[in-house]
């Protein structure tokens, strides 16, 4: 069963296979049907490709990807998305007469950034283009976004969103390399579970929201508004151990440079994912008070 958000697991950079399911995994010398394999890492689709050795020429389509080639191109994307925020926070105004149009071009943006993203799904390849500019229209419609809350519902829950953020982020990270968080095929698939009920529900508040009236589902206020926001922040969290499975195998089984990235777009969709439910449940909280 394929695992991590959908851009990583239709490229299938890891799968996790459950047992029984057929795969065979080559075993080192000396280990017998019944041993389990060192690291009880499952296989990847990129076990074929290794990285060449000293003596060995580079393969035609370029040297295998590293993890410096994912920082790299991650660190490119989410400044993509930085920099058009703050861009989109100077230059469109948020006050009572031009507050109408910066949302007309925030939803806009965030419908370009939808439609970007799905053409990334479904090429055959990684396109840098496509992601960058991706990165850039999503980058506006948060920074519309935090501009508007930040001035008219809660002053200063924009940076306190991006703590958390970043928390949230290097928590995943210490709990994943300390193996305090396994990532396995029942991981997996109950994360999957979990974000396609998420967003059945998120659909279903607001198609009540815009047709039935009122405040839908009630996920934008109260004590279920906040549980909800919680719950989108631990789903995050838990695509966010199954995008660095992903890359830890392709790094270790020498999958193809230009997967870096698709790594790197996976990456930042899990964390402005976070950022976005962060923002709901700080502000949500500070309307509380």
């Amino acid at each position: 069963m394929r695992t991590s958000n959908p851009i990583l697991s239709r490229r299938g950079i890891s799968r996790i296979d459950a047992p029984g399911t057929g795969v065979a995994e080559p075993r080192p010398v000396g280990l017998s049907a019944g041993s389990p394999l060192p690291g009880d890492r499952p296989r990847s689709p990129y076990a074929g490709f290794d990285a060449p050795g000293p003596a060995e020429d580079v393969p035609a389509g370029g040297r295998p990807m590293t993890l410096d080639d994912v920082v790299v191109r991650t660190a490119a994307t989410l400044g993509t998305v930085a920099l058009a925020a703050v861009l989109s926070w100077i230059l469109l105004p948020v006050d009572e007469t031009g507050v109408a149009r910066s949302y007309a071009v925030a939803v806009g943006c965030a419908l370009v950034a939808v439609v970007l993203s799905l053409l990334q799904t479904f090429r055959r390849r990684p396109s840098p283009v496509l992601i960058l500019c991706y990165a850039a229209f999503e980058g506006v419609f948060v920074g519309v976004l935090s501009d508007v809350t930040s001035t008219y519902i809660a002053p200063g829950v924009v940076v306190q969103a991006v703590l958390g953020t970043l928390t949230v982020s290097a928590g995943v990270l210490i709990a994943y390399r300390m193996r305090w968080i396994r990532v396995t095929a029942r991981f997996s698939g109950f994360v999957l579970a979990a974000a396609t009920g998420f967003v059945l529900l998120t659909v279903a508040d607001l198609l009540f929201s815009a047709f039935g009236g009122g405040n839908g589902l009630g996920f934008d206020s109260g004590g279920i508004g906040i549980a909800f926001g919680v719950a989108g922040i631990v789903l995050g969290a838990c695509f966010l151990a199954l995008d660095f499975r992903q890359v830890e195998d392709a790094v270790a089984d020498g999958a193809p440079r230009e997967e870096a990235w698709l790594a790197a777009f996976g990456l930042t969709l899990t964390l402005v994912w976070i950022y976005l439910e962060a923002l709901r449940v700080l502000t949500l909280l500070r309307g509380d008070d």
